[in-house]
């Protein structure tokens, strides 16, 4: 071991999201996503930058490191793939003849690759997917013992699976295996519906309000059959991926009515209620996984991984239903947290070192990237043509909270970043873009103006904790945004409920019209004082203004582009949006009339050497 300390480094890589993880004495102190880095949105390479990072970050070096632990098994995956491509003979000879060189050339061979793009050469360790996604779920929590249940689209072979955690071990006990899997039929109907598969989920879960669920008897009686404790079989008669050809067939086309939405094409009412009918079936698999996993583990406690569990308004309905007394979801659900699951795997299992349950949990409210402090700010700033002054006017605190407050109430959108940057999909109030949730025209302008996406798509708040049961009924804190509730009683309004489809959208149901779905729920952020001041700071100096202690809070990037990681990356987000101020750590930079829309790479280029 490296000294007095123990360093444990944990990756995952070539599939979606790739990410590393650094463990120190059993204690999660950095973890980065790639695409963070390359600017490469679901970057799935090996996380060259994200590792350099975390050693740089902490002081050491790749020698220092006692083991990398890689987030599954590449030849337990390769041998599902194979058998699969040969199961499907000769309709899947097509994919494996593109897939297998990939395989070949680089997948099998990741730990040679470790060793040499790192110059490791110390302990390779390999735990199976779905354990890494358990050890993600349970050992951040704040449970000394808890049901396990993880939910994705595949591992190896596993694509959900419940366990139970005590102290420092984890056991899984069952499993559902490919090719039946609630990931990969909610990623069929994504397809299906027009998005993209593996980054689209969300937004067919933003779609299904707009909808009904007219099609979930279908679904139940043709695509699977679904059990009491949860596990189901797929017909694969309608699907195509198991040859790895298309997600769905002309079998599923003709059972929904025709060919699948071509992307970028206008909605119809079909994919709104497709998308409803999803949903439908998704929170009833999902209600019925984590009754059955609390039942046969014996526990009030449930953790929640893998990216089904990205599914916040199924997590609010588990929670909702009373199925267990206490409820913690791994905020890097995906493919991303697998590398802080496999880290502490390391720890526990291979070093076999006890557990310390850290609360609220072991994730430090997911604010493990990269900072970026005072001085930064201020010598990025003094190489900016027309804005080098503002570096030498930082703000006190209780001043820069008033003026951010007085921005936002007044209708500005700003853009906030502040410390380290978020690990995980969720923009918590680190990269944040912020607005007023009581602008009847705020959730238009951000997704028209500033995020370029679609119309559709909701908006979430940020609220103070201590305020979350006067504006939603959720009794629970939501520090990661990973659970949806309705707005309280006491602010909606009454709608026209014979009004359908995307019409909808332009209704005002609350007093907080630009956070309130059209079903009437928020996916909530509740905002403590003690784990995030300067943000809660941010939303009392607003509630102070405007007698309203919450405000919109949506990631900092525009569509297709990661979430930015440093000041530049801001800057450039600022400059190509009509976003008005941009609030970095204690600056305050209001856009210049001349600027606004300027052409970020000619704006960036000027701050290049020469």
């Amino acid at each position: 071991m490296a000294g007095d300390s123990v360093h444990i480094l944990g990756i995952s890589c070539y599939y979606h999201d790739a990410a590393a993880a650094l463990l120190t004495n059993g204690e999660l102190v950095s973890a980065a996503q790639e695409e963070r880095f390359t600017r490469i949105k679901h970057d799935q390479n090996f996380p060259s930058n994200a590792i350099a990072w975390c050693l740089e970050k902490n002081g050491i070096t790749i020698k220092d490191i006692d083991a990398v632990v890689f987030y599954d098994k590449p030849f337990l995956k390769f041998e599902r793939i194979l058998e699969t491509y040969l199961a499907y003979a000769p309709s899947g000879i097509r994919s494996a003849w593109k897939a297998l060189p990939v395989w070949i050339k680089q997948k099998l061979w990741i730990s040679d690759h470790i060793r040499s793009e790192l110059g490791f050469e110390g302990e390779l360790l390999f735990p199976e997917h779905h354990e890494s996604h358990a050890a993600s779920a349970f050992y951040p929590s704040p449970f000394e013992e808890a049901a396990i249940l993880t939910m994705d689209g595949v591992g190896e072979w596993a694509t959900s699976s419940i366990g139970h955690g005590r102290g420092n071990t984890i056991t899984l006990n069952r499993e559902l295996h490919f090719p039946h899997s609630l990931g990969l039929l909610y990623s069929a109907f994504t397809y299906f519906t027009g998005f993209r598969v593996n980054s689209g989920e969300y937004k067919v879960m933003g779609l299904a309000p707009y909808g009904k669920p007219k099609y979930k008897d279908v679904i139940l009686s043709e695509l699977i059959d679904l059990r009491e404790d949860g596990s189901f079989r797929m017909n694969m008669d309608y699907f195509g991926y198991g040859p790895g050809l298309t997600m769905t067939n002309r079998r599923f086309s003709r059972l929904f009515g025709g060919p699948h939405r071509k992307p970028e094409s206008p909605l119809t009412q079909r994919e709104m209620d497709l998308a409803a009918s999803v949903q439908y079936v998704t929170e009833e698999i999902m209600v019925r996984m984590a009754r059955y996993a609390v039942n046969v583990t014996g526990s009030r406690n449930l953790c929640l991984a893998g990216g089904v569990a990205l599914n916040c308004v199924g997590n609010g309905r588990i929670l909702r239903e009373g199925i267990c007394e206490k409820l913690w979801i791994q905020p890097a659900s995906g493919d991303a947290g697998g590398s802080a699951g496999a880290a502490f795997l390391g720890w526990h299992r291979y070093f076999k070192k006890p557990r310390k349950v850290t609360r609220p949990d072991a994730m430090k409210g997911t604010f493990l990237g990269p900072s970026f402090g005072t001085n930064d700010i201020a010598e990025f700033l003094r190489s900016v043509p027309d804005y080098a002054g503002i570096a030498d006017h930082p703000h006190e605190e209780p001043q820069l909270l008033e003026k951010t407050a007085a921005h936002l109430a007044g209708g500005k959108v700003v853009g906030w970043f502040q410390g380290p940057m978020e690990f995980g999909p969720r923009a918590l109030g680190g990269r944040s873009i912020l607005g007023d949730p009581r602008s009847e025209s705020m959730q238009k302008t951000l997704n028209l103006k500033i995020k370029y996406r679609e119309s559709f798509r909701p908006f979430a708040p940020s609220v103070a904790e201590e305020e979350v049961q006067n504006y939603f009924k959720l009794a629970e804190p939501s520090p990661y945004m990973l659970l949806v509730a309705d707005v309280a009683d006491d602010i909606r309004k009454p709608v026209d409920e014979s009004v359908t489809g995307l019409d909808k959208l332009h209704q005002v149901r609350s007093e907080l019209p630009a956070i309130t779905h059209v079903d009437g729920s928020a996916r909530i952020q509740t905002v403590n004082s003690k784990t995030h001041p300067r943000y809660h700071g941010l939303i009392t100096s607003f509630a102070r203004l405007t007698g309203c202690p919450v405000i919109i809070n949506t990631s900092f990037n525009v569509r297709g582009e990661p979430v930015v990681c440093t000041p530049e990356d801001a800057w450039r987000c600022f400059m190509r949006t009509d976003m008005d101020v941009l609030v970095m750590d204690r600056f305050i930079i209001e856009k210049k009339d001349k600027d606004r829309l300027a052409d970020p790479e000619k704006t960036m280029a000027s701050l290049q050497p020469d």
